[in-house]
């Protein structure tokens, strides 16, 4: 398996946050696809969160492209100069008010790999703590939401976390015995 050939490229959308890219490919088999889409986006960083008590530290918030209320983990964008596991502590910070001393770097994973351009990194935070109040950007309305850990399956079955990659975090977190 190879590369494909960029035979010419074109941005469509170039925003601050995101942006879209049109590419024309080759193939190794030398079939071209005038039109191939990459989203370019920022890498994030997400945070798989236990408070002192053991509770999952979660925000709830509505996510426009499916149109409901999202239960998620803290997350967010790492900046251009920062490095992934302190874009991880700010986030959890701004987003819940929570901080913590006791991280696990569970591992980093391509959002969608077919046609975005970025990946996640994803950390466990437990024994965290209230330290401040949310300080939320403008155009985010976050709800932190403390769910004991014993609530977790059901949550999952219930379809209340839906985010793939926060599930990946959960799955991973899981498996290392970080959850308990």
């Amino acid at each position: 398996m190879h590369r494909w050939s960029v035979l010419n490229s074109q941005y469509l959308v170039d925003r601050a946050w995101m942006k879209l890219r049109e590419d024309h490919v080759r193939l190794p088999n030398g079939h071209e696809i005038e039109e191939f889409h990459v989203v370019e986006y920022p890498n994030w960083a997400a945070v798989v969160c236990l408070d002192t008590e053991g509770h999952l530290v979660l925000v709830e918030q509505y996510r426009h492209g499916i149109s409901r209320l999202s239960l998620e983990l803290p997350a967010g964008v790492i900046e251009p100069e920062e490095a992934p596991h302190d874009g991880a502590r700010r986030e959890l910070l701004e987003e819940t008010g929570y901080v913590s001393d006791d991280w696990t770097f569970l591992g980093r994973c391509a959002t969608d790999p077919s046609n975005h351009s970025n990946y996640a990194y994803l950390y466990v935070a437990r024994d965290a703590a209230p330290a401040a109040e949310q300080a939320l950007d403008h155009e985010e309305v976050i709800r932190v939401h403390r769910m004991p850990i014993d609530d977790l399956n059901r949550a999952l079955d219930a379809g209340d976390i839906v985010h793939g990659i926060h599930l990946t975090a959960l799955l991973w977190a899981s498996r290392r015995g970080l959850l308990v």
